[in-house]
């Protein structure tokens, strides 16, 4: 993440301002938190990796890493630890229809960006499909296009604006892209080209329907849509989920930097849109396009920051913006199914001093009956965090009429308290963090692991327990036990992973375990994903302030080498890693390199690298990778 994408709207915690009531002295000590849990039930229908007939399949738990890990680095290439082998899958500007026409990167229109596999790569999906007649297996992946980097993107910049054509050409690269893909004899995946399954989801015309509590607020519309239910794309999609019923959750985050304009002096929507940073000013949409000029369209950005529905079995159907998830810049929407039946999904709001959230179902998951679960997120509870000193995790509902979220705070209705999440949550006492990005459930050890990225803007006295660190550079990762492994749970205990940085360093305050070597430290974790062994994977965005490439980590949860990490893959420079996603049988890893080249002063015509095509003349391409061991064999074991 860029720093204009990150500094802080929270009010509560101005650079230099003591957090409220939450001065507490760091408490590190494992043994500390670890005391009283008790035993973690394994649930019996837990998590989001489909089975074949749409029931969600078990995660066995743990299991050591068995791979000769890769050394730090920074260069032009992508790096795989031996034995492996890296293939490209798909790259921006790759055809998905039968009608698409060829990539021309110096003739790029926006009609032919919809044909084609969008920009900056983030989250992947997979949902497995029926094998083809003559075995092979089949998946869906479902993945975000976060943003378009400008300057890498178009040629002749420099000395001149970015043209209406230009801007709606990035408006058709967002979104997300669903397309089937298919196994080889040989065991390498290609993309089906034309496939009756395959979809580009975009900012510039792809329909939604808003549902849930803020569906026809009339804070959500505007001269194009009166009725506040139907929004024209999606925009800014970073992490995401995949439902055990087979949609996709695409989580709406930076959604600040893509509108202009001033509000009119007084207007009632200004705290609203300075708690979330809007307009940031990062694209030229407004100059060109009313509804991304809050001058013009003040309520647009109230129709963006939300969690997408899609159903990826049906290509004709309308994506639904579920609004009772609540409003704010989402990273990731990962589900896992409780004890009692209820969905829940948790989420990361990325910024410096903002919180985590789970969302509650009011109902519950009916296995086996999709039509019964596709409006499950259309109703229930949304919780945001606060994170005692004593290890607690305290789940803090968010909802109309309870404790400050009352009309004498400007909340009339349940809509306010959502479109206002960020607000709502600030007046509930959650507790601000260090970025939280990807938060994942691991479905059969009743645990979820937050990812925190980083926050150099925390100040000695805004040090608490649950962010040990003043200017955080680096990062670490929490680790919330849901009791009894019941994730529908409104009380929780929390205990750090692990602090990141350099062991090595005293300075870092780094908490590796002392068994990590000098390549399995890293910093600014990102996303995350639990492969078909239980084990935790870590991918970076800011590893370059240790000095070396964003990339992939293994890190070890349990056993005398928990908190262990060891490095398996790194990308070219510039690139961050996003979106690892194993296939069910743990022999394919998907990866998304996302905006190699980029860095201070790069350039389509300077790029920092022209990775994976090394054309001369042309730029660097975000594109997904497949992962596969030499041998076959499963990915890490």
């Amino acid at each position: 993440m860029d720093e204009q994408e990150n500094q802080p709207t929270n009010p509560r915690v101005k650079p230099g301002v003591t957090t409220i009531g939450e001065l507490i002295d760091s408490r590190l000590s494992r043994r500390g938190f670890v005391a009283g849990l008790g035993a973690v039930a394994v649930l019996p229908v837990t998590g989001c990796s489909p089975a074949s007939d749409g029931a969600v399949a078990d995660v066995p738990q743990g299991g050591p890493f068995n791979f000769d890990e890769i050394t730090r680095g920074l260069d032009e290439m992508h790096h795989l630890a031996d034995g492996y082998r890296s293939d490209l899958l798909v790259r921006w500007g790759d055809p998905l229809f039968a009608d698409s026409p060829p990539f021309d990167v110096f003739a790029q229109t926006a009609d032919a960006q919809e044909r084609q596999f969008g920009y900056n790569n983030d989250f992947i999906g997979y949902w497995p499909l029926e094998a083809s007649p003559d075995g092979r297996a089949r998946a869906l992946l479902c993945v975000n296009h976060e943003y378009t980097t400008t300057r890498l993107m178009f040629p002749g910049l420099r000395g001149r604006d970015v043209t209406r054509e230009e801007c709606e050409t990035e408006l058709a690269a967002h979104g997300g892209t669903i397309v089937e893909i298919i196994q080889n004899t040989d065991g390498l995946w290609e993309i089906v080209i034309g496939s009756p399954l395959n979809r580009r989801i975009t900012t510039r015309s792809t329909q939604m329907e808003v549902t849930g509590p803020a569906a026809g607020s009339s804070r959500l519309q505007t001269r194009d849509d009166p009725t506040g239910r139907m929004v024209v794309g999606t925009m800014n999609n970073c992490a995401g989920g995949i439902t055990p019923w087979g949609t996709y959750l695409m989580a709406e985050e930076n959604i600040n930097g893509n509108f202009l304009g001033t509000l009119p002096e007084g207007h009632p929507e200004a705290v609203n849109h300075a708690r979330y940073g809007i307009p940031g000013g990062w694209y030229r949409w407004g100059a060109h396009f009313d509804r991304f000029d809050i001058s013009k369209e003040p309520n647009e950005p109230n129709r963006f920051g939300w969690v997408v529905e899609v159903d990826i079995l049906d290509p004709q159907s309308t994506p639904k913006k579920r609004t009772a998830l609540g409003r704010f810049k989402h990273e990731g929407a990962e589900s896992v199914v409780a004890p009692d039946g209820r969905v829940v999904v948790y989420m990361g709001d990325d910024q410096r001093f903002d919180y985590v959230y789970k969302f509650i179902s009011k109902d519950v998951y009916t296995l086996g009956d999709r039509d019964a679960n596709m409006n499950l997120l259309d109703e229930g509870t949304l919780y945001v965090a606060r994170f005692d000193a004593d290890g607690t995790v305290v789940w803090l509902p968010i909802q109309f009429g309870q404790g400050p979220l009352t009309p004498e705070n400007g909340f009339n209705s349940q809509a306010d308290v959502l479109i206002e999440a960020r607000r709502a949550a600030d007046l509930l006492g959650a507790t601000p963090m260090d970025r939280p990005e990807d938060v994942e459930p691991h479905p059969t050890k009743g645990r979820v692991y937050v990812m925190l990225t980083n926050n150099n803007q925390r100040t000695e006295e805004q040090v608490d327990a649950a962010n040990p660190r003043a200017s955080n550079t680096v990062g670490h990762i929490v680790e919330i036990i849901e009791p009894e492994g019941d994730f529908a749970a409104t009380q929780s205990r929390w205990e750090i992973l692990v602090r990141c940085g350099n062991p090595n360093d005293p300075e870092a305050g780094a908490t590796w375990n002392s068994a990590t070597s000098e390549n399995g430290w890293f910093g600014s974790p990102d996303n995350c994903a639990i492969d078909p062994n239980g084990r935790l994977w870590v991918s970076t965005d800011g590893n370059h302030v240790t000095g070396a490439a964003d990339g992939l980590w293994a890190l070890a949860t349990d056993g005398a080498k928990r908190g262990t990490g060891q490095a398996f893959f790194r990308t070219p420079i510039g690139a961050e890693l996003c979106g690892p996603r194993f296939a069910p049988d743990g022999r394919t890893l998907f990866v998304a390199v996302q905006h190699p080249g980029d860095g201070r002063g790069a350039t389509f015509e300077e790029p920092a690298t022209r990775w994976p095509d090394f054309e001369e003349g042309r730029p660097p391409r975000p594109s997904v990778l497949a992962i596969r061991h030499e041998n076959g064999e499963e990915i890490g074991s």
